[in-house]
C-alpha cells in the first residue's frame, strides 16, 4: 500500500509539472529531483511489498516512515499551489510572492523531504539496483495489463444447493396461519447465505405464490427507520411526491403503513444478515400475520436469532462444500473463459491447485477469492509463488489469534496480491457502509479525484473514465467486488457490492494503512438532535460519516483533510462548516441541506477550497451558487441535485471540468469557453442556443452524456449534425419546449454509437414520406424512451425492428393512436416495456413470437384500452407486470375472485408476480 501512495506523490508532483509550471519558477529543479527519488523508491517498496511476510520491524517502521514523508511531500506540493492561488495568478506572483526568500524556504522543504527519503529508502532491499526508470515502464504494463479481455463471472455460479433450495423452497411454501412464521438460513460469514436467499426469492415459485415481496439488508448497524422505509418503497413503488412524503414519517408511522399494507396480502419479506434478536425485536411490529402462508425469510449467522424469533420452525443450516464442489467452484473462478471446456484445469496446476482449495476449507467465498486471484496468473511458477505464500499466511494465523480469524487469510492474500494501483481503490471502499448498493459511475469519478486514477495514464484514445472501469472490472474478476446491477446495456455494471468479510478486511487495513476512517452514530458525542464530530490533525486523510439520523456539525480542525464523505441519507443530514479555510487541501465533498428555507446560498467561502475535485451539492430548495465557485481550477465532478437554478456565468473558468450534472430539467449551464468543452464527458442540462454561438459543439469532443433543450427548432439539425463526428457520445436527452415540432431528424441515424435516447418533445410528420416518423433512430439503441412525440403511426412497426433494444419507456403522449400492433419476431432483444399514459390507445396486439425475452411490462394510465393483448400468453419469459391506475374493469378480467378466474386469466396465469396499484373506476 506505501507503493500506492508514493505512487500517487509522483502523480500529484506530475499534475503540478504540468499544469503548474508557471508557479514553480525557481524550484522547478528540487520538485523533479524529489519526483526522480520518489520513482526510485517506489520499485523498492514494491520489492518490501511482495516480501512481506519476511518483513523485520525495522523494514516495516521504514515503510511507514517513507509513506508519512510522501503524505508531507503531497502536503508541501498541495500547500505550494494554494498559496500561488490566493495570490491572485500569475501577476499576484510577481507582486507579492516571488521574492527569493519565499522561494528558498520552498526549495529548502523539497530538498529537506528528499534528503530524509534518501536516507531511509537506503535501508529497503534492493534500494541500490533500482533505476529511476521503472514508473513510466511500470505505468506501460499496467495499461496493457488492463486491455486483457475479461469474461465476467456471474455472482451465479452456485455449487451445491439444488437440495437446499428445495428444502427452503418447501418450508416457503407450508400454509400455516400463525403470526410470524420464519424461515432462517443459517451459516457462518461466505458460506453463500445470501447467494442461496437470492435465488430463492427470484424462484418462480416463489413469485406466483406471495402476493408482495421485499428484500431488507438490516447488516451489524440495524437502522430501523432506514429499514423501514426501504421495505416502504418497494412495497408501494411510489410516485416521486408519495415517496418524499414517505421520507418525512417518523419510525411508528412507516410501521403503522408497511402494517396495513401488509395485513390483507400473503407476503415474503426477506431480512438479510440479522445479527441480533433486539434487531427482530423492534422490527417485528410492522408485520401482521396476513393472509395464510405469509412468510419471513432470514438470513444469520446466529441460530439463537433464528430460533428467538420462530421457535416452531428449524434453521436450515449451510455446511462447508465438499472437496468436489470447492473443486467445482475453484475452476469456475480461476478458468472462467473456459466454459466450452468446463473450466478445465492443466494437470500440471491441478495438484497445486487442490491443494489450495483443501485449505480453504469447504467456504465459498475464500475459495471464490483464491480462484479470482488465481485466474490472474498463468504460469506454474505464479501458482507455485502464490502457493508458498498461502503457507506463509497460514504459519502467521496459526502462530497467533489473529484479528482477520477463520480462513481469512485468503482475503488479505488477495488484498497484498493487487497490483499497487489497484489497492487505494479497493481500501477506497472501506468508506461505504455495509451493504451499500455502489453506483459505478460515482465511484470512478471519486477514484479520479482523488488521484486515484492518473491523467498521465491516458493514452490510445483511453480516458481516466475508462482506466477506472477496467480497474473496476480486476476488482470483479478478482472476486473482491460483486456485481449489483447491469447498466442498460445488460453488460456493463451499474452498481456493485462489497461481501461483509471482505468490507470487515477492507475497513481493518484501511485503519493500518492511515488511508481512511470512519466515524459512526455510537462513536459521536451527541447533543440533542445533532451529532457534533471533532477534527483533529491526528486522522486519517479521508474521514467517511455513517449513516444517522441526526444533523451532523464538524468542529475542530484537520488541516489536511482530503476527503469528507458523507454515505448516507441526505434528506436526514445538514452538514455546518463554518470556516472552509480548515479545509484548505479538501478533494471531495459531498454537502447536503434539508431544512424549511426554500433557497440554499451557499457561501462563497467555498471558493477557498482551491484544491476541490469532486463536489456535490443537494437541497430540497434552490441552490443558489456564488460566482467565487469560479475559483475552483481543479474541479472535475460537480454535482447539483434537485432544482438549482441560479448558477453564475463563470464556468468558462473551470478548465478542467469532466463532468456537470445540474438536478431541475429547467437548470441549465451556463455557456462554457470552448478551452472548458474539450475536456467535458457529460453536460447535463444545456440550452441548444449556447452550442450554437460560435460553433461551441465541434469542442465537445470527448462528449459522452448530453442533456440539452431547444427553444428553437432550427438549433436541432446543427447540433445533431456536429455530434455525429463524436466517437464517444452514448448517451442523449433532448427536449423541445413549447410545442415546438422537432425538424427533420434523419441526421440522428448516423450517431453510430448512441445507445441511450431520451427525446422529448413533438415530432412532426410528413404526409408526403412514405418512410416511418421514427426511421431516424439508430440501429445501436439499446434504451429508448419517448415523450410528448405525439405519434400518430403505430411507433411498433419501427421500434420492433432495432436489434440491440432492451428497454423502451413510451410516456405520456408519446403516441396519440388508438391501435399498436407488435409482430411476430420482432423486438427480439427487449427485457423491459413500460407503457404510461397513452389515453388513446384502445387497442394492443401481440403476435406469437414478438417479444419473446421480455420479463419486465408497466402499464400505468392507459385509462381506454379495451382487453389485455392475448398475445401475452406467448412471452413465457415474463416475470413481472405492473399494472397502475387502468380500469377496474379491465383489471378483474385477470384475476381472481373467490377462486373465480376472470375470463382473460388464462393470458396472463403464467406470470409469476403481477402488481396492481390503484384501479380506476369505469
Amino acid at each position: 500500500m506505501e507503493q500506492a501512495i508514493v505512487s500517487l506523490a509522483i502523480e500529484r508532483i506530475s499534475d503540478l509539472l504540468i499544469h503548474e509550471a508557471v508557479f514553480l519558477l525557481g524550484v522547478r529543479e528540487e520538485v523533479e529531483d524529489l519526483k526522480a527519488e520518489l520513482e526510485r523508491m517506489k520499485s523498492s517498496l514494491k520489492d518490501a511489498d511482495n516480501k512481506k511476510q519476511d518483513q523485520n520491524e525495522l523494514t516495516r517502521t521504514l515503510v511507514r516512515q517513507i509513506r508519512d514523508l510522501a503524505y508531507e511531500a503531497e502536503d508541501v506540493i498541495d500547500n505550494f499551489i494554494l498559496r500561488f492561488a490566493h495570490q491572485g495568478g500569475f501577476h499576484g506572483i510577481i507582486k507579492r510572492f516571488t521574492k527569493p526568500f519565499h522561494l528558498y524556504k520552498i526549495g529548502v522543504k523539497v530538498k529537506a523531504i528528499q534528503t530524509k527519503l534518501e536516507g531511509l529508502s537506503k535501508g529497503l532491499p534492493t534500494y541500490n539496483q533500482i533505476s529511476s526508470g521503472e514508473g513510466s515502464s511500470s505505468i506501460a504494463k499496467m495499461q496493457q495489463q488492463l486491455r486483457r479481455t475479461y469474461i465476467h463471472v456471474e455472482e451465479e455460479d452456485l455449487v451445491s444447493l439444488e437440495c437446499i433450495t428445495n428444502e427452503v423452497l418447501a418450508q416457503l411454501m407450508t400454509e400455516e396461519d400463525r403470526l410470524h412464521v420464519v424461515v432462517s438460513i443459517v451459516g457462518m460469514g461466505g458460506i453463500g447465505k445470501t447467494t442461496l436467499a437470492k435465488k430463492v426469492y427470484k424462484h418462480i415459485d416463489v413469485k406466483r405464490r406471495f402476493d408482495c415481496c421485499a428484500w431488507a439488508f438490516i447488516s451489524q448497524q440495524c437502522m430501523l427507520r432506514q429499514v423501514l422505509q426501504g421495505l416502504l418503497i418497494k412495497l408501494l413503488s411510489p410516485s416521486k411526491e408519495e415517496r418524499e412524503l414517505i421520507d418525512k414519517l417518523e419510525e411508528n408511522e412507516l410501521m403503522e403503513k408497511v402494517y396495513d399494507f401488509l395485513k390483507e396480502k400473503r407476503y415474503l419479506v426477506v431480512f438479510d444478515d440479522i445479527w441480533r434478536k433486539e434487531h427482530w425485536n423492534s422490527l417485528k411490529h410492522a408485520f401482521p400475520r396476513g393472509k395464510e402462508g405469509s412468510k419471513i425469510l432470514f438470513t444469520t449467522r446466529n441460530k439463537e436469532v433464528a430460533l428467538h424469533a420462530d421457535p416452531c420452525n428449524s434453521p436450515i443450516e449451510l455446511q462447508c462444500l465438499t472437496d468436489d464442489e470447492s473443486w467445482k467452484l475453484f475452476r469456475m473462478k480461476a478458468f472462467p473463459g473456459k466454459k466450452t471446456e468446463l473450466h478445465a484445469c492443466a494437470k500440471e496446476l491441478e495438484m497445486l491447485g487442490r491443494d489450495m482449495v483443501e485449505k480453504c476449507g469447504g467456504l465459498p467465498l475464500a475459495i471464490a477469492t483464491l480462484g479470482g486471484l488465481l485466474a490472474t496468473k498463468r504460469s506454474r511458477a505464479q501458482w507455485e509463488t502464490v502457493h508458498q505464500n498461502i503457507n506463509a499466511h497460514l504459519n502467521e494465523f496459526q502462530q497467533q489469534d489473529h484479528h482477520y480469524g477463520g480462513v481469512n487469510w485468503i482475503l488479505v492474500l488477495s488484498y497484498n496480491e493487487l497490483p499497487f494501483h489497484l489497492k487505494p481503490c479497493f481500501l477506497y471502499l472501506s468508506n461505504y457502509p455495509e451493504d451499500w448498493e455502489i453506483s459505478k459511475k460515482e465511484l470512478i469519478r471519486l477514484w479520479i479525484a482523488e488521484g486515484f486514477i492518473s491523467p498521465s495514464w491516458e493514452s490510445g484514445g483511453m480516458l481516466m473514465e475508462d482506466l477506472a472501469e477496467q480497474f473496476l472490472e480486476e476488482l470483479i474478476n478478482r472476486c473482491l467486488v460483486q456485481v449489483g446491477k447491469r447498466d442498460h446495456t445488460g453488460i456493463g455494471v451499474k452498481t456493485c457490492h462489497v461481501h461483509d468479510l471482505l468490507r470487515d478486511l477492507c475497513v481493518l487495513k484501511a485503519r493500518e494503512e492511515n488511508f481512511l476512517e470512519i466515524i459512526r452514530p455510537s462513536l459521536i458525542e451527541k447533543y440533542g438532535n445533532t451529532l457534533h464530530v471533532t477534527l483533529t490533525p491526528s486522522m486519517a486523510r479521508r474521514i467517511a460519516i455513517h449513516p444517522s439520523k441526526r444533523y451532523v456539525s464538524l468542529k475542530g480542525k484537520h488541516p489536511n483533510l482530503r476527503s469528507l464523505l458523507l454515505f448516507q441519507n441526505e434528506k436526514l443530514i445538514e452538514l455546518h462548516i463554518s470556516k472552509c479555510n480548515d479545509f484548505k487541501f479538501l478533494r471531495v465533498l459531498n454537502l447536503a441541506r434539508n431544512d424549511m428555507l426554500s433557497k440554499w446560498h451557499v457561501s462563497s467561502e467555498i471558493g477557498n477550497l482551491h484544491h476541490l475535485r469532486y463536489l456535490r451539492l443537494r437541497s430540497t430548495g434552490t441552490i443558489i451558487l456564488p460566482r467565487s465557485i469560479g475559483k475552483l481550477k481543479n474541479l472535475h465532478t460537480l454535482y447539483l441535485l434537485y432544482q438549482a437554478s441560479r448558477i453564475p456565468d463563470v464556468f468558462f473558468k473551470l478548465r478542467r471540468l469532466r463532468h456537470i450534472a445540474v438536478g431541475g430539467l429547467r437548470t441549465y449551464v451556463p455557456l462554457l469557453l470552448r478551452d472548458t468543452l474539450k475536456n467535458i464527458e457529460t453536460l447535463k442540462y444545456i440550452k441548444g442556443k449556447s452550442l450554437i454561438e460560435n460553433n461551441a459543439v465541434l469542442d465537445l469532443s470527448n462528449i459522452r452524456s448530453l442533456g440539452i433543450s431547444f427553444e428553437r427548432s432550427k438549433d436541432v439539425e446543427p447540433i445533431i449534425k456536429a455530434l455525429i463526428e463524436s466517437q464517444r457520445l452514448r448517451s442523449l436527452y433532448m427536449w423541445l419546449e413549447d410545442s415546438i415540432p422537432y425538424p427533420d431528424m434523419e441526421p440522428l441515424s448516423h450517431c453510430h454509437h448512441l445507445s441511450k435516447l431520451f427525446l422529448r418533445g413533438k415530432l412532426q410528420e410528413d404526409p408526403h414520406s412514405s418512410h416511418h416518423l421514427l426511421k431516424f433512430l439508430p440501429a445501436n439503441i439499446i434504451k429508448l424512451s419517448l415523450i410528448g412525440c405525439k405519434i400518430k403511426q403505430d411507433p411498433m412497426a419501427v421500434l420492433g425492428k432495432l436489434p440491440h433494444l432492451r428497454t423502451l419507456c413510451l410516456f405520456a403522449y408519446s403516441y396519440s393512436g388508438i391501435k399498436m400492433v407488435c409482430s411476430a419476431n420482432d423486438f427480439l432483444q427487449l427485457d423491459f416495456l413500460q407503457i404510461w399514459n397513452l389515453p388513446e390507445l384502445e387497442e394492443w396486439q401481440i403476435e406469437d413470437g414478438a417479444m419473446q425475452h421480455l420479463r419486465i411490462l408497466i402499464l400505468g394510465w392507459v385509462s381506454n384500452l379495451k382487453i389485455f393483448p392475448e398475445g401475452l400468453r406467448y412471452i413465457t419469459a415474463l416475470q413481472e407486470m405492473k399494472l397502475e391506475r387502468m380500469k377496474r374493469s379491465l383489471v378483474e378480467r385477470i384475476q381472481v375472485i373467490e377462486g373465480r378466474e376472470g375470463e382473460d386469466f388464462f393470458k396472463v396465469c403464467h406470470i409469476p408476480s403481477i402488481r396492481i396499484m390503484h384501479t380506476e373506476k369505469d
